[in-house]
């Protein structure tokens, strides 16, 4: 059972192994929903992620014959450091299964607690199969990411640090993967204040929560492909499905692509690096009516690897027109490419890349194709841009900006 005493105690025995988040008001946020948003830093953890407070309360709940046969559990990353850290800080040997997609960068952290690592599987779930059938043949002690009461009580301890620290919480907003962030928070914060409102988040295109919702009960989607990989799970809990489904008050599900522009937001407004799963409570705020209210966004990871970053940044300066592409049709002769270029510039834009099509057409005195990828403020900028263009008898037309 999830209780009250249990949630106390995690929160307390949490403490020796977490970094305290203290609650980030997000002005340019605020200003955004015309209420008052804070941000929960679990990014800022020492394992990058809230993963530790579930993973250290449950190990803290074993025998020592359970941790003598060293432990075992399969994660997307963050559960995958939170239990090689925790197991660290008990003596235990851990064995960790990750999809052979995890960013390298999570591999590498897990490695570095002195936990082993075995790649298995496209998603959590090849790699959760895998891990239980090790555990039967090896006679580990299995660690639940997220189908564990135990473990859900330690992620519960982030509500009681929210409701400490904001009395007068509105909205608790939380991703959903498995299910046991949101059951923690949601069923604390339920019995801390009944009147607080706690809203999950799943990634559109893994949204299990949402499914077993409508259906009454867990059930397995097809698939769970969404750049939100730690968020990607077929199948919520057994177990805390009963606690989630009385005790979150709505889901919002997140595209993709709002994700891009969310990770903008916080590298730029908050310089904070936080992965994709942790930004889906940042998407989600635009969804709800929070003017006047107060509200958290629950920051669950920051474990992102640089090439997944670099690549997030530049769709999202494309998707909010910063960077975009041109083509115009030129006569091959001299001063045409100054003309260009001299246009652009009085209208501010920045060229970052050029490409000249001398075959576009067999006759090079009437056109060669001029590709001019630049740099624009945002979408008025752009515009403005365009048009100096048209006005120059240039005719450009705007094609896929791709800056390698």
């Amino acid at each position: 059972m999830l209780t009250l005493e249990k949630f106390e105690q995690a929160s307390e025995l949490v403490k020796k192994v977490t970094l305290p988040t203290k609650l980030v008001y997000s002005e340019y946020l605020s200003k955004q929903t015309e209420g008052k948003i804070y941000l929960k830093p679990e990014n800022m953890q020492y394992t990058g992620a809230y993963k530790v407070r579930g993973a250290y309360y449950k190990i803290s709940t074993m025998s020592e014959e359970e941790r003598s046969r060293g432990l075992i559990t399969a994660s997307a990353g963050n559960h995958a450091q939170g239990v090689a850290y925790a197991a660290q800080k008990f003596g235990c040997k851990a064995t960790i299964v990750m999809p052979t997609v995890t960013p390298l960068i999570k591999v590498n952290r897990t490695k570095s607690y002195g936990a082993e690592v075995v790649l298995h599987g496209d998603v959590y779930d090849d790699a959760c199969a895998y891990a239980l059938k090790l555990a039967e043949e090896q006679g580990y002690t299995f660690v639940h990411p997220f189908d564990d009461l135990d473990v859900a009580t330690g992620q519960g301890s982030i509500a009681m640090e929210i409701v400490q620290e904001l009395p007068t919480v509105d909205y608790i907003l939380c991703p959903i993967g498995g299910g046991g962030l949101i059951t923690g928070v949601s069923t604390l914060a339920k019995m801390l204040n009944p009147k607080i409102k706690v809203i999950g988040v799943e990634p559109a295109a893994a949204a299990s929560m949402t499914a077993a919702i409508q259906a009454g009960e867990p059930v397995t989607l097809e698939s769970a492909n969404t750049i939100a990989d730690g968020t990607a799970v077929k199948r919520v809990g057994e177990n805390i499905f009963p606690y989630a489904q009385e005790n979150i008050d709505r889901i919002i599900t997140v595209e993709d692509d709002e994700l891009i522009g969310a990770f903008l937001d916080m590298v730029e407004n908050h310089k904070m690096v936080v992965e994709n799963s942790g930004l889906l409570t940042v998407a989600a705020l635009k969804q709800l009516d929070l003017k006047g209210k107060k509200a958290v966004s629950v920051l669950s990871g920051g474990n992102m690897d640089v090439i997944t970053m670099s690549s997030i940044v530049q769709h999202g300066l494309i998707q909010r027109d910063r960077i975009f592409s041109v083509s115009v049709l030129l006569p091959d002769k001299a001063g045409e490419l100054v003309r260009v270029a001299s246009t652009i510039a009085n209208a501010n834009g920045n060229v970052i890349k050029l490409e000249h099509n001398q075959f576009v057409s067999t006759n090079r005195n009437a056109a060669v194709e001029l590709r001019i990828t630049m740099e624009a403020f945002g979408t008025e900028h752009k515009h403005e841009i365009m048009k100096a263009l048209e006005d120059e008898g240039l005719r450009p037309r705007e094609i896929g900006a791709k800056l390698y």
